[in-house]
C-alpha cells in the first residue's frame, strides 16, 4: 500500500514504485556454426530461443519500452542431454552473429 508524502498524492507515488515490464520471446535460426561474444564456444547451427527484457519509458503520452536484457537458450557446455542454459548477451553481438550467419555462402 502507497501512503501518500508532503505534496505528493499517494497515486502518484505508487505509479513510480510500480515498473512496467515484459519479456519477449523469439527463434532465431542460425544455418551455420556460429559464435556470440560472451560466449566461451562454437555454438551449432540450429534455432535458438531468444528472450529479450523491457522496461517502460516513463512520462511519455505513449507506451514505449527500452530494451534492458537479452539472453540466449544454448545447450549447456559438455552435456550430452537436453540440459540448457540462458547466457546474457548484447542485442547488438547477437545482430552481428545473425549478419555474419546471413552472408556466410550456403553450402
Amino acid at each position: 500500500m502507497c501512503i501518500g508524502q508532503r505534496g505528493i498524492s499517494a497515486a502518484s507515488q505508487c505509479r513510480r514504485l510500480i515498473m512496467t515490464t515484459r519479456s519477449r520471446r523469439e527463434t532465431v535460426t542460425f544455418r551455420h556454426p556460429f559464435r556470440i561474444r560472451g560466449i566461451d564456444r562454437q555454438l551449432p547451427a540450429g534455432a535458438y530461443e531468444v528472450i529479450t527484457d523491457e522496461e517502460m519509458i516513463e512520462g511519455l503520452s505513449f507506451a514505449s519500452f527500452r530494451r534492458v536484457a537479452t539472453m540466449i537458450m544454448v545447450p549447456a557446455a559438455g552435456q550430452r542431454n537436453s540440459t540448457m542454459e540462458m547466457i546474457s548477451i548484447s542485442s547488438v553481438d547477437l545482430s552481428d552473429a545473425q549478419r555474419i550467419d546471413a552472408s556466410a555462402p550456403h553450402e
